[in-house]
């Protein structure tokens, strides 16, 4: 070893002792009599001192031509530190250099190595491997490692086995976009990257590997955001002669697992919300409950009032704001043009303040007595100094918007600590919905997912198939879903039966899905599992709100790491090989 120590290592126990160091400049101070290096690796920083007098004039001649980023190796004896820093764990010793050897040199970086850098987001992802040296940053992909191993140590302690799935498989409708590769074995023909392994995990149950994991790499070709990468990574899981209550039992226990081990936070147990429950009361099917603020439907209560804004509506929702009856009007104004915004699409926002004395004032006065606008406030339990907000307009459009500003309203008054968690399953989906455009059925999670028992009736009248609920879960953290799954079909015929509910045809279905029903005819257990987005947790463990902060060598928004220069074009040789010919079609 080039060292015999790390730069986060020594304490005042090493005084007296000769140690040989290697790490990164961060930055040197030169003060005539006296220069000091900060050398970081890693394991932390550690402080060096050349003193006038001390060290041979050629290593303080050496430590003054030193640049940020070189890296270096020194030798020399820890000595307590007269200056002691107790913001560094090696703040109370420095090393008295006697020998310097420059291992590289290096230029000067495009933004500082510092925790509060001056590179901006284009800039640190072009030079990544510079940013990863920033203490945030790997910081970040340590959290990731620690839980990684724990949810290994998790699995394992419950039996189950990790597999690796292939990575070049068929591709499959349904779901996302594909990324697909083709095959110079076969011309004209392409591998798909995996969304995920689903299929591939209900097949290792059908071969008898009854509990299986890996923590995998799924793709999918779509518009990304602050959470979406084209590649990402699952905590992959499935399990057999399961029903949904031991999933739920099994994978609540990783959740607790890991916020004890990672966060040191005890959760006895996770609370269960059905997804018809979460849509009454917060419009969502990953509803937040790190705060209440429910909606209220006020449909009976405010109509035939002579408001044409809410006699002609489908619904009239509202929430109570608590202690926030003394915005003021631009206050107001801003959270009207918030929820008349082209992506939350409300086309206006009716507000009351209940005052001291417990008089209701509302935007709406002239249509509504004293009277009436107090049953506003009692229905909403609403207190003096609270403002109540309401919606109207169609059902469905109606709750989207005020799930947005019950989230604003979370925000504006603090309810929404990163560091505060609120973990919940959402249970007892719908099995199937119906897009008007497309005119026929989608499945809400994927067309494997198996039915409630009870419901399987529903699915042979026409009238009766959109009320059948999926066998179905997701787990939910902070207003994020982590994580989903289903108890499988593993029935032929009910899976046949799902697929032509979905669409296909009965040849299309063995063309695309063969393998599988034929597998279900070789004792196919009944079994089920669920997938946790690795990326998102570590990103609601860290406190981030964008999982590329958690990705060593992530994309940018337009799916291109601006780093490597990828995607790019290959040549023509590479396309003979192919047998592809492109004509790109600029949209």
């Amino acid at each position: 070893m080039l060292r015999t120590h790390t730069c986060g290592e020594l304490r005042t126990e090493h005084i007296g002792q000769t140690v040989t160091l290697c790490g990164w400049v961060q930055r040197t101070r030169d003060k005539g009599g006296i220069a000091w290096v900060d050398l970081r690796d890693r394991y932390g920083l550690t402080q060096l001192a050349l003193e006038e007098g001390v060290e041979t004039d050629a290593v303080r001649d050496q430590a003054r031509h030193l640049g940020r980023e070189f890296v270096v190796q020194v030798t020399g004896k820890v000595a307590e530190r007269h200056s002691k820093n107790d913001k560094l764990p090696t703040g109370d010793i420095e090393i008295r250099v006697e020998k310097l050897d420059v291992l590289n040199p290096a230029k000067l970086p495009p933004f500082l190595i510092e925790d509060d850098t001056d590179g901006g987001d284009d800039l640190r992802m072009k030079y990544r491997y510079l940013d990863l040296r920033r203490n945030p940053v790997r910081n970040n992909l340590m959290l990731r490692h620690r839980m990684a191993q724990a949810v290994r140590r998790y699995l394992d302690g419950q039996d189950f086995i990790e597999v690796e799935t292939p990575v070049l498989i068929k591709s499959t409708p349904e779901g996302a976009r594909d990324f697909v590769v083709p095959s110079r074995m076969n011309p004209g023909e392409f591998y798909a990257l995996p969304q995920s392994p689903q299929t591939f995990k209900q097949l290792l149950m059908v071969s008898g590997f009854d509990r299986y994991f890996q923590i995998v790499k799924c793709f999918r070709d779509e518009d990304l955001r602050a959470d979406r990468q084209p590649e990402f990574t699952q905590i992959d899981c499935e399990m057999a002669f399961v029903t949904q209550e031991d999933i739920l039992n099994t994978f609540e226990g990783l959740v607790r697992y890991l916020f004890k081990e990672i966060k040191n936070l005890d959760f006895p147990t996770v609370p269960r919300m059905t997804y018809a429950d979460a849509m009454r009361d917060y419009g969502n099917d990953k509803p937040d409950t790190r705060f209440e603020m429910k909606f209220v439907d006020l449909t009976d209560t405010v109509q035939g009032q002579g408001f044409p804004v809410f006699d002609g509506a489908e619904v009239v929702l509202g929430i109570n704001a608590i202690t926030c009856a003394a915005y003021t009007r631009k206050q107001l104004d801003e959270l009207t043009d918030f929820v008349k915004r082209p992506q939350i699409g409300a086309t206006g926002l009716i507000y009351a303040r209940v005052e001291g004395d417990g008089q209701v004032k509302s935007s709406v006065d002239k249509f509504y007595s004293q009277d009436e606008l107090r049953k506003w406030s009692t229905a909403l339990n609403a207190n003096p100094g609270d403002l109540l907000l309401l919606l109207a307009g169609p059902d469905t459009k109606t709750r989207k918007a005020l799930s947005e500003l019950r989230l604003e309203m979370g925000h504006r008054l603090g309810l929404r600590a990163k560091d505060t968690f609120s973990p919940l399953w959402v249970v007892d989906f719908p099995l199937l919905e119906f897009l008007e455009e497309e005119g026929r059925y989608f499945a809400m999670h994927h067309p494997f997912t198996s039915p409630k028992p009870d419901d399987l009736a529903l699915l042979d009248n026409p009238a009766t198939i959109g009320q059948a609920r999926a066998n179905a879960y997701d787990l939910v953290i902070n207003g994020v879903e982590v994580g989903g799954g289903s108890i499988r079909i593993h029935d032929r015929a009910v899976q046949a039966r799902m697929f032509g509910l979905l669409g296909f045809s009965p040849e299309e279905a063995q063309a695309q899905f063969g393998f599988l029903l034929d597998a279900f005819e070789y004792g196919a257990p009944p079994h089920g599992g669920i997938a946790f987005g690795f990326d998102r947790l570590c990103s609601l463990f860290g406190g981030a709100d964008s999982i590329r902060d958690f990705i060593a060598f992530p994309k940018n928004n337009s799916g291109r790491d601006v780093m490597i220069d990828s995607p790019s074009p290959i040549s023509r040789a590479q396309l003979k090989e192919l047998s592809i010919k492109t004509d790109v079609v600029v949209k």
